[in-house]
């Protein structure tokens, strides 16, 4: 990744494992230079009220206060979000709550943030309103991958842009608003710019993700991004961590644990300890905070676990590189009016943690259901590099984003809670593939610990001497200055 400069912001370079990338503190210090950032923007669009939209559009709008930048909400006639944006603040009276197709004519930057299979059905129309010069945003590079496996391009009239947060949408806001009294507080973003008419896009990006509360941007591509969140989202951040859970809880159910006990040491001690431990001391130290005897177990889950893990994970890469992935989202949009998404919660564990987190105490690792995680993980990293994705946008995409942002909110109020506030694309993903962790782990990896497999120390070694290590300990200090407010996670999801 090359080098990017900025006439705004100040630029730096940080060194992870063995190479160099460039990024943008962001923080409240420098939203007086958004106007500079935007120069000659005067309205901004955002398109869409689900799982970014009302986060983006209240951030952005609180930022520019004072300024003569206006943050208008675009929506379709008649959507039953209307009602949701006008108790933001956004009103048709005022001027800032319309018709999408109206607000996007009269954007000079659009941030198009409906649905990613939305945006395919509606991109024709959605190009044939927006004014020659202007910007179009986009928050993931779902749209590219179908233009590009269509043999289509965006067209050469308009800036391409692309912000995107690494957190579910209520994250962004729920930072944002700790952000008030700590400065730094939000979600990390990385950045790319597809298409740059006039040398300025660069910094209309940055000004975005410093709008919008990120403490850090990194670079990537569009390409890039769309590949490593669909693939990432269908891995550990919610598909696998779905499908271990599951695998382990009845694992130790058969093996005479009662439900209660299998749910601590599955579910509980994933979201808890263990993502706790990563969160603030980093991936290695999980395995350090263990005895001698819990290291043993730890080494044999990660043994039998990590190559049923990078076996799946190397198919969804594939799956999304070669556009199946995003073929199948484009396709089930057409399905759900006969058939909806319906509830991920309906196995006696999900009930079981209902009960469990109302009487929740100490937590533990647990030794095994780390060593499957951690696996899992390590694998997802791998997979990652092996296709040239930069340091920054494997911790944060695989690490950082679990368990700072998502993992959470299956530990506040169970795994429908976590993935039903994601997109669609990702709900989709979720439920498609966690199945397929679910049986790869029971059929090859926890079969093979009943029968007393050995250590694979090779294996060990390689993930103690992992160079994400050393890239993770710098992406450690690049992360929101306060942690997510759980107990207020339900009032600012809805």
């Amino acid at each position: 990744m090359k080098p990017f400069t900025s006439q705004v912001f100040e630029t730096e370079t940080i060194a992870l494992a063995g190479e160099t990338e460039t990024i943008v503190r962001g923080g409240r210090h420098l939203f007086d230079r958004l106007p500079q950032a935007f120069a000659g923007i005067k309205t901004i669009g955002v398109i869409g009220w689900s799982s970014q939209g009302p986060a983006q559009a209240q951030n952005l709008r609180d930022s520019l206060a004072g300024t003569d930048i206006t943050v208008k909400v675009g929506l379709r006639k008649g959507s039953a979000s209307m009602a949701k944006a006008e108790a933001a603040g956004f009103t048709e009276e005022s001027g800032t709550l319309g018709d999408m197709y109206d607000i996007i004519a009269e954007s000079d930057l659009v941030l198009l943030l409906i649905a990613d299979a939305a945006q395919v059905s509606e991109y024709t129309k959605i190009i044939q309103h927006i004014k020659p010069g202007a910007t179009l945003g986009l928050s993931h590079g779902f749209l590219l991958g179908h233009l590009q496996f269509n043999n289509q391009d965006f067209p050469g009239s308009i800036n391409i842009i692309a912000v995107c947060p690494k957190g579910m949408g209520p994250s962004v806001r729920q930072l944002y608003v700790q952000g008030q009294s700590v400065n730094g507080a939000g979600i990390n973003c990385s950045f790319a710019v597809h298409q740059d008419l006039d040398g300025k896009a660069t910094d209309i990006a940055l000004g975005w993700a410093v709008a919008i509360g990120a403490p850090f941007v990194f670079q990537t591509t569009l390409e890039s991004e769309y590949k490593s969140d669909i693939f990432g989202e269908r891995g550990i951040l919610l598909g696998a961590i779905h499908g271990i859970a599951e695998s382990l809880w009845r694992w130790l159910v058969r093996s005479g644990v009662s439900e209660t006990d299998a749910f601590k040491q599955t579910a509980e001690t994933i979201t808890g300890p263990i993502s706790e431990t990563i969160s603030t001391q980093g991936i290695r130290a999980v395995y350090e905070a263990l005895t001698t005897t819990e290291q043993e177990a730890f080494s044999r889950a990660y043994s039998v676990s990590y190559q049923p893990a990078a076996e799946i994970l190397s198919e969804i890469y594939d799956e999304v590189a070669s556009g199946n992935e995003i073929n199948s989202v484009v396709l089930a949009n057409h399905r759900f009016d006969a058939f909806p998404m319906t509830s991920i919660e309906g196995t006696p564990m999900w009930a079981v943690g209902e009960t469990v987190r109302a009487n929740r105490g100490t937590r533990t690792i647990d030794p095994t259901a780390a060593g499957v995680y951690v696996a899992t993980m390590m694998a997802q990293i791998d997979v990652l590099r092996s296709h040239g994705h930069a340091w920054s946008e494997v911790c944060n995409e695989s690490i950082i984003e679990s368990v700072d942002s998502l993992n959470p909110y299956l530990d506040y109020k169970g795994i429908a809670y976590m993935i039903d506030n994601c997109s669609t694309t990702a709900r989709l993903g979720a439920r498609k593939w966690a199945p397929r962790f679910d049986y790869a782990i029971a059929q090859q990896a926890l079969c093979k610990l009943d029968k007393n497999t050995v250590v694979d120390h090779g294996l060990i070694n390689e993930f103690i001497n992992h160079p994400v290590h050393q890239a993770m300990a710098v992406c450690a200090t690049l992360r929101p200055s306060v942690s997510i407010a759980l107990n207020e996670l339900n009032t600012l999801a809805q």
